[in-house]
């Protein structure tokens, strides 16, 4: 019988008594037995080493302990307490005596290390073969690459040998291995998880990743693992819309971009190209509207992170293993980081003014789009393939990743369809930095509807319910007066960010009036049930972070309450204080302000 690892399956097993965290490790025994040539495994903690974490289980309380019994895997560039960290290198390996940051708000969070995973070394590469311990073998197909860097800690999971697993993402560790063993990958804002205690790659760039089934024990295990720490100087606190209160299931109509035609490269593999149409067939139904993103500013900031300066970061990080034991470093490994010890400051200076420009039109093409929908790797390739040409393949891996940490982007791998050939395809949703939770809420709504089984065992999808989330970083506002598009206060929207969503209607039960005073000329809208009509509106999509000085230049008696739109929507927008009438003139018979104006 399988064994499911899901979060709210393991802690109802529990709370049941039909399970316990030692029977669970047990059957995880079992399965890395049965899986050993897979290669996953650089140190599976033996009883002995595992039995402290199922000891300190009993003072904690199941109840307020999220992940109380949890299994997870951690991928052997980050630190264990009392395990060897070997990054893929026994000659590099260490032994720490304080696990990372993140991984000891896991522990005291209640769940359990497994052990520690294998990776392409020092992190570097996207494919799981460039690792002397063997390459680590796909979950559907031992012939074909995991993916990496963070190889193991993606199959470890998808073979049900832990709940989740924490992998590396400096250039889409967290993201390839994720689409290929049918798994969601969260490569969250960089800092929002914090790596202190993490053998860097570049460490202005990396960012902590996490492995799961689905986008719930995601969310939970970034709630346990986030939070500033002052010992990492690219730790970055929280902002209060991303926070795990807001994650749910993304209602409303969404706005998805997505690459042009001609974008779009699959180095050959025709069933990855078949999945990725029938994984936008599937969602035509899901009330997105669909927005074309050209993907040439992404692709070119791509390709700076091995082709410009950046690499260097890779070098600084094992500088002394290059410069005095450069036989220990895999062969593949070695040549990119060698490329790292030449570049100039001016190199890198001129890169960074390049970047930030790329960035800036980047970020302009997803303003008032919820994500940018992109396949997650173009191809799969063979163990085989990926050997015979290790540099070129694995560039090409990267195609639809490279760009994310250098333009300060988050981003969640989802699964949604099969090949013909029964190997699993994901697409990724990313957008700026900071929207880790509606990422999630969107990817918790996709992969409701899409209903596939989740990783490698064939479990079936759970109907948990979740509370209904929407968009946070922007605030629809309805506008009637002196605000509407071209009028005179229009500015103080549009120099905020502000674009026009839409233009409709309120419901019948309001009256409109010319308040007294002016210039500017304002209207006030007063709802009446009794003898109200209904009256023109503008919905303004306005940047959260903008509200609160919009709001703080609207004068008395004006004000932002809530009002009924004539399709039954309840939104935020202009109302006026009754006092606020006096010597004001009804116009609601013009039934809105222009054609007052006009009138």
């Amino acid at each position: 019988m399988t064994l499911d690892t899901r979060i709210v399956r393991l802690s109802a097993a529990y709370r049941s008594g039909t399970l316990t965290p030692a029977a669970v490790l047990a059957q995880i025994d079992q399965q890395a037995d049965r899986y050993a040539g897979h290669n996953i495994w650089i140190h599976r903690l033996s009883a002995a080493e595992r039995q402290p974490y199922l000891d300190a289980l009993a003072a904690k309380d199941p109840a307020t302990t999220p992940l109380w019994g949890i299994p997870f895997a951690i991928k052997d560039n980050i630190d264990l307490a009392g395990i060897p960290t070997t990054a893929g290198c026994e000659a590099f390996a260490y032994t720490p005596t304080e696990s990372a940051t993140v991984v000891q708000r896991l522990i005291d969070a209640g769940a359990i290390p497994v052990g520690k995973t294998n990776l392409d070394q020092f992190a570097t590469g996207l494919n799981g073969t460039r690792s002397p311990l063997g390459a680590c073998a796909n979950a559907f197909d031992p012939s074909y690459i995991s993916g990496g860097s963070s190889s193991g800690s993606a199959v470890a999971v998808a073979l049900g040998m832990a709940t989740f697993s924490l992998g590396t993402d400096t250039a889409g560790s967290g993201r390839v291995p994720a689409a290929l063993n049918n798994l969601v990958g969260l490569k969250p804002s960089i800092g929002l998880l914090p790596t202190t205690g993490v053998v860097p790659a570049c460490r202005s760039l990396d960012c902590v990743s996490v492995f799961a089934l689905d986008c719930d024990d995601a969310n939970t295990v970034l709630a346990c693992a986030e939070g500033l720490d002052e010992a990492d100087p690219y730790s970055r606190a929280n902002i209060y819309d991303n926070h795990s209160r807001h994650y749910g299931q993304r209602q409303g109509r969404l706005r998805i971009g997505r690459l042009r035609e001609q974008d779009l490269k699959f180095f050959g593999d025709a069933d990855f190209a078949a999945a990725y149409q029938t994984s936008l067939a599937a969602l035509d139904n899901a009330d997105i509207d669909w927005v074309e993103i050209d993907y040439a500013p992404f692709d070119e900031a791509a390709r700076l992170l091995y082709e410009g300066p950046w690499v260097s970061e890779r070098y600084l990080a094992i500088q002394t293993m290059m410069e005095t034991q450069p036989e220990q470093v895999f062969p593949v490994v070695h040549d990119i980081i060698a490329g790292g010890r030449d570049p100039k400051a001016t190199d890198l200076f001129r890169a960074q003014y390049r970047l930030n420009a790329l960035k800036r039109t980047c970020w302009a093409q997803l303003a008032g789009i919820d994500a940018l929908l992109t396949p997650t790797a173009g191809r799969h390739f063979t163990i085989a393939e990926m050997l015979a040409e290790p540099v070129q393949h694995n560039s090409e891996l990267g195609y639809y990743t490279n760009f994310m940490n250098l333009i300060d982007w988050a981003a969640v791998a989802l699964p949604t369809a099969f090949t013909d050939s029964g190997r699993p395809f994901g697409i990724t949703l990313s957008a700026p930095a900071f929207r880790d939770r509606a990422l999630l809420s969107i990817a918790k709504r996709l992969q409701r509807q899409l209903e596939l089984t989740q990783g490698a065992l064939g479990l079936k999808p759970l109907s948990i319910d979740a509370p209904a989330a929407k968009a946070r970083d922007r605030i629809e506002i309805a506008v009637c007066g002196a605000h509407l598009d071209g009028l005179p206060l229009n500015f103080q929207l549009t120099e905020r960010g502000a674009t026009l969503s839409e233009r409709t209607q309120t419901a019948a039960c309001y009256r409109f009036y010319a308040l007294a005073g002016g210039p500017p000329y304002r209207p006030g809208l007063v709802r009446d049930e009794a003898n109200g009509v209904a009256i023109e509106v503008e919905l303004w999509s306005v940047p959260a972070d903008q509200l609160g000085g919009f709001v703080a230049d609207i004068p008395a008696p004006l004000g932002i309450g809530k009002l009924e739109l004539a399709d039954g929507r309840w939104v935020s927008g202009f109302i006026c204080e009754g006092a606020g009438l006096a010597g004001a003139t009804d116009i609601s018979q013009f039934g809105g302000w222009r054609a007052y104006l006009t009138g």
